[in-house]
C-alpha cells in the first residue's frame, strides 16, 4: 500500500476510537435516570455510532489491497 494511503487509514483509525470514546459517553448518560437530556444522549449515540462504522469502513478500504473491479 502507498504510504500517504496508509497513513491516511492510520488517522482514520485514531478517529474511529475517539468517535467510540464519544458514544460510550453519550450511552453512559443515556442510561442515566437523573440526567435529563438522557434521551438526546441516546440519539447521539446511534449517530456517533453510525459514523465510527463508517471511518472504519474508510479505514478498511484504503488498508485493503487493490481490487481490479
Amino acid at each position: 500500500m502507498p504510504e500517504d494511503l496508509d497513513s491516511v487509514a492510520g488517522e482514520l483509525s485514531v478517529l474511529s476510537e475517539q468517535l467510540a470514546d464519544l458514544a460510550l459517553d453519550r450511552l453512559r448518560r443515556a442510561t442515566d435516570p437523573d440526567d435529563p437530556a438522557a434521551a438526546a444522549a441516546a440519539t447521539e449515540e446511534r449517530r456517533i455510532t453510525r459514523a465510527r462504522r463508517a471511518v472504519e469502513k474508510a479505514a478498511l478500504l484504503l488498508s485493503a489491497p487493490p481490487n481490479d473491479d
